[in-house]
């Protein structure tokens, strides 16, 4: 039995903090886990760049509604869940995801919740658990599955070390170059045809 486990933001939608930031003209918040390998320090900024602007939920949610899967995301999920058993690995937040999840056909999605105040101040935020990525495909090889995976971001090389094949997908040179281990694939027709090869 095989599972895919993909990463969301830069994978099947676009980055949420980058597009926020373009409607903002805040160009702090267009750091993502590509730039700063430490998501505790990615998320103390984006929090401290909130509050300096006086930014809130609503403020994010309202660009969220305005965008969109990436071109042949939906095409891609589809085909994935006629073949494999597929489950979203992602560092977002279910505040944030929900609208996607839609579009996409509601795909299994683990991730993580943001806390939020009574006048939509996000004042912090709860990680599912500790290195959250890894720790699933570890439960998912736990139960018997074989389990492929694809990423693009620091966040997601350790989930591609612990599957039984990993693939880095769009991933910006930076990471391609610190982590050749893994393919480099830039449309869904490759990892498509990659996936099917590593399942044999």
């Amino acid at each position: 039995m095989y599972v895919v486990c993909l990463d969301l933001e830069g994978v099947l939608i676009p980055e949420i903090w980058i597009e926020f930031a373009t409607h903002t003209g805040i160009d702090e918040l267009r750091a993502t886990t590509r730039d700063i390998p430490d998501y505790d320090e990615l998320m103390t900024m984006r929090l401290s760049m909130l509050d300096k602007y006086k930014l809130g939920l609503h403020d994010i949610q309202a660009v969220i509604c305005e965008m969109e899967p990436m071109e042949g995301a939906v095409k891609f999920v589809n085909w994935l869940r006629s073949e494999f058993q597929l489950i979203i690995l992602s560092d977002t937040f279910y505040e944030f995801a929900d609208p996607f999840m839609a579009l996409l056909g509601r795909p299994t999605l683990f991730c993580h919740r943001l806390e939020v105040a009574a006048s939509g101040r996000v004042t912090g935020y709860k990680l599912r658990q500790k290195d959250p990525k890894r720790a699933a495909v570890k439960a998912l090889k736990s139960l018997n599955y074989r389990v492929l995976a694809a990423g693009d971001s620091y966040n997601d090389t350790a989930m591609l070390s612990e599957a039984d094949a990993g693939f880095l997908f769009k991933a910006p040179n930076n990471v391609i170059a610190e982590f050749p281990q893994y393919p480099s694939i830039t449309n869904y027709d490759d990892l498509r045809t990659a996936l099917l090869a590593a399942r044999g």
